[in-house]
């Protein structure tokens, strides 16, 4: 029977991607497999909703190439008589859906932030014209690579239990040669899921004067995000911390933007959070469009006193 394949590098994300094809099985009438390869914690898998999980021991997968992945998928894909195959869109995720494709002779999209069934035909919506407008857009080749934005299912807790298939891959080592590895540290955080975000731009003046952002996020139980100039330019931030067209996308229940003009690039990483409040000097300021609520003023009057309201 044909299948929905599921994978991301990622497995948190593999599992939000399992709730989603679950609901998408049925609709198509597809069964549900997800292939959990190199390092990924396969206990997980098992009542994620999948009928079938593939995995292997080929050390070729230890370490995550693209090349060397898009090749273990495709033999993968084949076995699991995939017509639908969703990968997480990660930054890993977004280069291995396009080679995955071009090896299977499959159409693409990347980036997509919902998927529906409608007339018997997927449908994906995702961020078109640097984010000014949505894009509907359908895959007419008959296998389909989709790239899924993180966050776009949740996951299931299945009371059957997926069957486990190790497979055996023909992998070539990688062209790729690894001169060397760094840990991203101890900022390394999920932005993508956190429930409150407290979002800074251009408005704040220094980097010491992040310590008071850190105390509204502490406050609120939070984490900080920036724009991209704050990360790429000044280098107050890590890019990890990036909201918006260059960086991640979150839906938190509560964004707080500070100093933040609201352009496009930024907002399309934000707007789909539950509520959201901004902070700005400036009356005519673009955040205003989509803000819930907003207090016009100086951040460095409106953070302090926020927080001590917080803390109470």
């Amino acid at each position: 029977m044909a299948t929905i394949l599921v994978f991301s590098e990622r497995d948190e994300v593999a599992w939000q991607l399992l709730g989603r094809a679950v609901e998408l099985g049925r609709e198509m009438d597809l069964r549900v497999a997800a292939a959990a390869l190199g390092p990924a914690d396969l206990r997980g898998y098992a009542n994620r909703g999948a009928h079938t999980v593939y995995t292997s021991k080929n050390e070729q997968l230890q370490a995550f190439e693209a090349s060397v992945y898009a090749e273990a998928l495709s033999q993968v894909a084949k076995q699991a008589e995939s017509t639908v195959i969703l990968v997480g869109s990660t930054r890993r995720g977004k280069e291995l859906a396009g080679r995955l494709a071009q090896k299977l002779g499959a159409g693409c999209i990347t980036d997509a932030d919902s998927l529906e069934v409608k007339d018997g035909r997927l449908v994906c919506t995702r961020n078109a014209l640097g984010g000014a407008t949505v894009a509907t857009q359908v895959i007419t080749t008959g296998l389909q690579v989709i790239s899924v934005s993180p966050g776009v299912g949740e996951p299931v807790e299945s009371p059957e239990t997926a069957q486990v298939v190790e497979v055996e891959l023909a992998l070539k080592p990688s062209p790729v040669k690894v001169v060397a590895r760094s840990d991203k540290g101890q900022d390394a955080v999920d932005i993508e899921g956190a429930e409150v975000l407290v979002c800074v731009g251009k408005g704040l003046n220094r980097q010491d004067d992040l310590e008071m952002v850190e105390e509204l996020a502490e406050a609120l139980g939070g984490l900080v995000a920036c724009t991209k100039p704050l990360a790429t330019d000044e280098k107050w931030l890590p890019e990890e911390r990036v909201i918006g067209l260059s960086g991640k996308s979150g839906k938190p229940v509560l964004a707080i933007c500070l100093g933040i003009s609201g352009q496009v690039q930024f907002t399309v990483g934000i707007r789909d959070a539950k509520t959201i409040v901004a902070v700005n000097q400036d009356p005519n300021a673009f955040i205003w469009q989509m803000a819930d609520y907003g207090i016009v003023g100086d951040l460095y009057e409106v953070v302090p006193r926020l927080t001590a309201a917080l803390k109470g």
